[in-house]
């Protein structure tokens, strides 16, 4: 402030305040938004960076003719998310993520509601069996994977292990299979480990949504006759949509980007190919980063299919409460 303005102000008091009263609400309004923004900021600048600005360049080179570690990036106008479908793997890799998923899911949602209505009822040493069922999850996919190997070996009886070896102890020899290397049912059972490992979690979003129910509900029904079957058809289950679905949601998103436990159980095997280890293939393997690179976009653009409508939803019902 020059000098001339400070006569002026100190000649004229009203001009003074009304100079301040001008800045005093933005200042005002600062202090309210400028803590938080300061505070969210690096995480705002790492998600641009490590989060949308990868997905750009993933695109990018998805889009380029990219196919060797010494050409140019160029732009081949989508070619390679057409030709992608003529390699004679790829089919096959959607085949398996498809079937994965679909065993994944179900399994997992059956398994973690049948032991949260298990719990709901009041089971003794509840918070002990909650410990069991919930510790799975803090392994990671490659040590389950490891130890899912040696329950899935497809040797022989004279040779097996695991699984097979407790069925022949058993006299049970039919039950025995070949387990993950079996053609067409294979992914199958490479479900099986994901579903041990993540319904003690479909556990607990469940049983949250249990006890969320009000119990005057559930005595009024009992009150009308409702046997207490049909409690939980008629009154228990209906409210628990939404869990269903954000479950549906987090396994969905799960299977389809799967890879650690594929890579720990069977390695780079065609028999368990899916679009994760198909990307690992071209991009380390192959060194071909636009195939790769298109591999990884139609695997975002299958996690977006499942995403971002749930969100849509989610911001919607937020609105209408």
């Amino acid at each position: 402030m020059t000098a001339s303005q400070e006569g002026l102000e100190a000649a004229d008091p009203g001009r003074r305040d009304a100079s301040e009263e001008h800045r005093t609400p933005f200042l005002r309004r600062a202090r309210k938004w400028l803590p938080g923004l300061l505070l969210v900021s690096p995480s705002i600048v790492a998600i641009g960076l490590f989060v949308y600005g990868l997905l750009f360049w993933n695109t990018r080179v998805a889009l380029s003719g990219k196919h060797d570690e010494v050409s140019e990036y160029g732009f081949d106008r989508g070619k390679n998310f057409v030709d992608l479908w003529d390699q004679p793997s790829w089919p096959g890799a959607v085949k398996h993520a498809l079937l994965f998923t679909a065993v994944f899911v179900a399994g997992a949602l059956l398994l973690g509601a049948f032991l949260a209505f298990l719990m709901d009822k009041g089971i003794r040493a509840e918070a002990g069996f909650r410990v069991v069922y919930l510790f799975p999850m803090a392994v990671s996919f490659i040590a389950s994977g490891v130890v899912w190997r040696w329950l899935m070996n497809p040797a022989p009886p004279e040779r097996a292990v695991g699984f097979n070896q407790l069925f022949d102890k058993l006299h049970l020899g039919f039950l025995s299979n070949d387990w993950w290397q079996n053609p067409d049912w294979g992914m199958a059972a490479m479900a099986l480990p994901a579903i041990w490992q993540m319904s003690g979690y479909v556990m607990a979003l469940y049983l949250a949504g249990f006890r969320s129910v009000p119990e005057d509900l559930r005595e009024a029904a009992r009150v009308d006759g409702a046997s207490e079957w049909k409690v939980y058809r008629y009154v228990v289950f209906p409210q628990l949509r939404p869990v269903t679905l954000s479950a549906l949601i987090i396994l969905g998103h799960i299977s389809l980007k799967v890879f650690d436990l594929i890579m720990a159980i069977a390695g780079k095997q065609i028999i368990t190919y899916v679009p994760a280890i198909a990307a690992y293939v071209e991009i380390f393997d192959r060194h071909d980063p636009a195939n790769g690179a298109t591999i990884a976009t139609y695997m975002l653009v299958a996690v977006a299919v499942l995403v971002i409508p749930y969100l849509v939803w989610s911001v919607r019902s937020e609105r209408t409460r």
